[in-house]
């Protein structure tokens, strides 16, 4: 039983359109997405009416507001936000007998649509805000076909379209969800890093920020705020201070460790920060100048040395498959570690190979890190069960993915319309050239989408990467 606070819940009246707003994955993911409840106020505020499926409740089938079908409803409006969710945004289709115009979004949608182009009518490349009402009152794929960012298959190219900031929306649905009970704070958009496995600049640029002032007052006790990189905002310590000197728990999403400093960490601790999250993504000096993160060794263990009197644990997040990666550098993660361990005491890492995403830098690597894909896969599952064993002998807390979810992440990101099979049933094996490097010179799958950015910009990016190897 989902227990929440919904301001905008509606009673179905003959006459009125229904929309299906699916998320096909867990509640607690899909209600700390801003982005669906946006979508689902705007929708109830108009002549439509809007409901929200997910899919631990009631298998995705029936709505969460009122137990109505899929089946029921006129349009169903599908957030991806992970590679791995088709299957289920597959199934759910399937298995409801939906029958009415099928729209997708979403991060995976803006990179790369081609393994869904069976399943829907239509997607949305972009954010959505300015452009509901349009989407929902359209008849058909024809219609659909007119508006900005839409991509239905009979377009030789669509750009991306993007949203200002303007003021926080006041009211959100409340709900236990990935942070707990808490209000969702938006307080910027796209990144302002150049890190070149991260997608977050391509599909989100230009980077903005909501000034203090265009931020709400906040009734609930928690406080979530959002954004790719929290720490970047120029007023985040002047925003951290507001909330804080109004009683509130605040919990940011992550804190990049060059940004951590001593008056930023007692912050944190008065907003009844716990656990410090940071993401150096590799402990080797090399691998950070191929990624670009810019998050070194001292910067991690300076993090460490604040979190060591004023937080309880420190979550340290790391990638492997990298470019270049030996197993020296893997070794390095562990040991970097064990060191923030001394001061801490208590440290989790939490290790996911690397998915060279299209539209970054990193797009014409091959899966493993390695020009021979058996030799790359097999150097993976390799690392990735010395990290798994040598962690739980440390006593350092490990979640550390198994390297098939991710090499199905690679091929559903980077295929063409053909790996749909696996969709259905079929071996990601199949698949596999998918997950080897790609000759810059061939055409991607993606190559209609236009993000705003120059092919030569990446390619620039890739060279340099070639000369630190």
């Amino acid at each position: 039983m989902v227990v929440e606070h919904n301001p905008f819940a509606k009673r179905y009246r003959k006459g009125m359109k229904r929309i299906a707003l699916v998320y096909p994955n867990r509640y607690v993911g899909g209600i700390t997405n801003l982005g669906l409840q946006y979508i689902y106020a705007r929708i109830n505020e108009s002549d439509a009416i809007c409901e929200r499926f997910y899919a631990d409740v009631f298998d995705g089938l029936r709505s969460i507001e009122s137990a109505t079908p899929l089946s029921e409803f006129d349009v169903a409006l599908f957030s991806l936000q992970y590679e791995t969710d088709y299957f289920k945004a597959v199934e759910i289709l399937k298995r409801s007998g939906f029958k009415g115009l099928k729209i997708a979004g979403g991060p995976c949608v803006m990179e790369n649509p081609q393994p869904l182009m069976d399943y829907f009518h239509a997607f949305f490349i972009g954010e959505v805000e300015g452009y509901v009402e349009e989407l929902i009152h359209a008849k058909n794929a024809e219609e659909l076909s007119g508006i900005p960012g839409v991509f239905t298959g009979r377009e030789e190219k669509v750009k991306r379209v993007y949203a200002k900031l303007d003021r926080h929306i006041e009211k959100e649905i409340i709900g236990e969800g990935a942070y707990g009970r808490c209000f969702l704070l938006e307080i910027g958009r796209g990144c302002v890093r150049r890190c070149r496995f991260c997608i977050v600049r391509q599909i989100y640029f230009p980077p903005r920020w909501r000034k203090k002032e265009m931020l709400p007052e906040i009734g609930e006790e928690k406080v979530a705020i959002i954004a790719p990189s929290p720490s970047d905002h120029p007023q985040f310590k002047e925003i951290l201070q507001h909330y804080v000197e109004q009683g509130k728990e605040v919990s940011p999403s992550s804190v990049r460790a060059d940004t951590l400093d001593e008056e930023l960490a007692d912050l944190l601790k008065k907003a009844g920060v716990k656990t410090l999250t940071i993401a150096p993504e590799t402990a080797s000096d090399k691998l950070q100048e191929v990624i670009n993160k810019g998050i070194g060794d001292e910067e991690v263990m300076r993090a460490a040395e604040l979190a060591s009197t004023r937080f309880e644990k420190v979550k340290l997040y790391y990638m492997v498959g990298l470019p270049g990666e030996s197993f020296e550098d893997v070794k390095a993660i562990l040991e970097q570690a064990l060191r923030v361990k001394k001061l801490v005491g208590k440290v989790e890492i939490s290790v996911n190979p690397l998915v060279p995403k299209p539209h970054t830098p990193l797009q014409w690597m091959g899966f493993g890190g390695e020009e021979e894909l058996r030799e790359g896969i097999s150097h993976l599952k390799k690392k990735l069960e010395y990290l798994r064993r040598e962690a739980r002998r440390a006593g350092i807390g490990a979640d550390v993915s198994g390297f098939k979810e991710f090499a199905i992440q690679t091929i559903l990101s980077r295929g063409d319309r053909e790996v749909a099979e696996m969709l259905e049933g079929a071996s990601y094996r199949k698949f596999e050239k998918y997950l080897k490097p790609i000759n810059p010179d061939s055409p991607l799958p993606w190559d209609f989408i236009d993000h705003g950015y120059r092919k030569s910009t990446l390619l620039k990016e890739y060279d340099k990467i070639k000369k630190i190897l």
